[in-house]
């Protein structure tokens, strides 16, 4: 149900410039810290947050604006954490893909908005 939301984020993901370098194949990637876990956390509910207000829910109308900067944050942060991890897009994509279903599964992503809002304000973005 989330599934072609996250995939055309992760396709916006061939942003302009260097190629991040990749693990060897061979080495298993490093394990998500708790910062990595938020704002994966918090990609995920800004990918439900725009695609609620894009069908124009009324929960999701009484957060600000999310698509273009909740879209921003989560190119960035799927590519910061693929370069700490050494994760391949398919790794990333599975983990963004499982967090969002289990915000979506426990109905927590209103709980947690005020706190990614918070961080995406502190990212500059």
């Amino acid at each position: 149900m989330l599934t072609p939301l996250l995939a055309a984020a992760l396709a916006l993901q061939s942003a302009p410039g260097p190629a991040p370098a990749l693990a060897p194949a061979t080495s298993e990637p490093a394990p998500l810290s708790q910062e990595d876990r938020a704002l994966l956390r918090c990609a995920a509910a800004f990918a439900i947050l725009a695609d609620g207000q894009a069908k124009g829910n009324a929960a999701a109308q009484k957060w600000p604006p999310i698509e273009a900067r909740g879209r921003e944050f989560f190119v960035r942060v799927l590519a910061q954490v693929m370069d700490r991890t050494g994760l391949d897009r398919d790794g990333i994509s599975r983990l963004i893909s499982a967090e969002a279903q289990a915000l979506w599964d426990s109905q927590e992503t209103e709980k947690v908005i005020p706190s990614c809002l918070v961080l995406l304000e502190s990212s500059g973005i």
